[in-house]
């Protein structure tokens, strides 16, 4: 969302086949959600007046929005709605109970959710690794169940972690390691191949005694990083890094640009103030290669910044690359899903793209996430 205008449709769209099943069912449908961080207070920025403008758009009919969370106007949408009925609450994070780290808080502001319901459908999977109001503690106030969009993204998070599918490979990318250490250590013993792209492989790059330049480096993983690139090795896990780099003479999108080996990204015109924005040429057609003949293939995280035009050919190759695998193609949600849509993909290129690009890691580190905890 930006300025009022929805950017990406794709969480709206996903939830539709739980709402449609819910509609054939014969129930009304009130649904609470979440945007942005709003802090507790009322902020027109963060507003859901679009999201229900855009869903009745999807859904063909009327849906009708609330402008408070538990308040009259609330109450009073949820006691009109009929049999097949849609309507959408207004943010819940307006109200500061709904993040609350005081448990008492947060029951009592879901107990007030719950009085508007008979029954709860948890279907916000980009939010089940936190502990809110309206994730947690209404899950414990209603009868509750998962909806089709959860259902979906624990098969396929699942297969991720149990697939005896080869070659297996993960593809990783994002500005900073440290946000993607724990996936690496449980993935790395199941995968054939890990791909690392983003502002995080200037670290790996420095692991290995090279010179980045001006670029994103994360001086205090290094050691980790080195220690991951060593286990990998007594695995047998191939560590595939950049070979070439563009590089930029600054962080804007009408920056010059230079291809420069990875060997020697502080030797290009722009010297040690270089700042390496996306992979380069080479690396895109040879991590391609390497993505297209596995079978099996998990992203998240861009190749490099995306949003400038000039910076978002390594994140395109990987995408496509990513439409020619064979067996199952997981893109992991946050950014990655954003790239995907605003590059022109199609979500039906791929076999999966996740709604919750911080939920779907944690699962994958093996952590427990308290929204799917509760519904167990």
């Amino acid at each position: 969302m930006q300025d009022g205008v929805i950017t990406d449709d794709g969480r709206i769209r996903a939830a539709l086949p739980t709402i449609a099943r819910l509609q054939e069912a014969g129930a009304s449908v009130l649904i609470c959600s979440h945007l942005g961080r709003p802090d507790g207070q009322v902020n027109d920025i963060y507003s859901l007046a679009p999201v229900a403008k855009a869903l009745a758009e999807l859904l063909n009919q009327e849906v009708f929005f609330a402008s408070d969370t538990v308040g009259s106007d609330a109450k009073g949408v949820a006691k009109a709605l009929v049999p097949g009925g849609v309507a959408v609450l207004e943010n819940l994070r307006f109200s500061d109970a709904e993040t609350s780290k005081d448990e008492a808080v947060r029951q009592a502001f879901a107990q007030k959710l719950a009085a508007l319901a008979d029954v709860f459908v948890s279907d916000g999977f980009g939010v089940v690794h936190r502990k809110q109001a309206s994730v947690f503690e209404l899950a414990q106030a209603l009868p509750s169940a998962a909806g089709l969009l959860i259902e979906r993204e624990v098969q396929v998070l699942r297969e991720l972690t149990s697939s005896d599918e080869k070659p297996y490979t993960v593809v990783l990318g994002g500005s900073k390691v440290s946000d993607k250490l724990g996936v690496i250590g449980s993935l790395l013993p199941k995968v054939d191949n890990l791909i690392i792209g983003g502002g995080m492989l200037f670290t790996f790059l420095a692991a290995k005694g090279y010179q980045v330049a001006s670029s994103l480096l994360e001086q205090d993983q290094i050691p980790v990083v080195q220690d991951y690139l060593r286990h990998a090795a007594e695995l047998g896990v191939n560590i595939i890094l950049p070979t070439d780099i563009r590089m930029a003479s600054k962080f804007a999108s009408d920056a010059e640009v230079e291809i420069a080996s990875a060997e020697t990204l502080d030797q290009t015109r722009f010297g040690s103030s270089g700042i390496g924005l996306d992979i380069g040429p080479d690396s895109e057609k040879r991590l391609a290669e390497v993505i297209a003949s596995s079978n099996i293939c998990f992203w998240n995280g861009p190749m490099g910044v995306f949003e400038f035009e000039a910076f978002a050919s390594g994140t395109k190759a990987i995408a496509k690359a990513l439409t020619k695998v064979q067996g199952l193609s997981v893109v992991g949600g946050g950014d990655s899903a954003a790239a995907v849509r605003t590059l022109g993909f199609l979500d039906s290129e791929f076999g999966h793209i996740s709604t919750g690009g911080g939920a779907s890691l944690e699962y994958l580190e093996g952590k427990s996430l308290p929204g799917l905890e509760v519904l167990n």
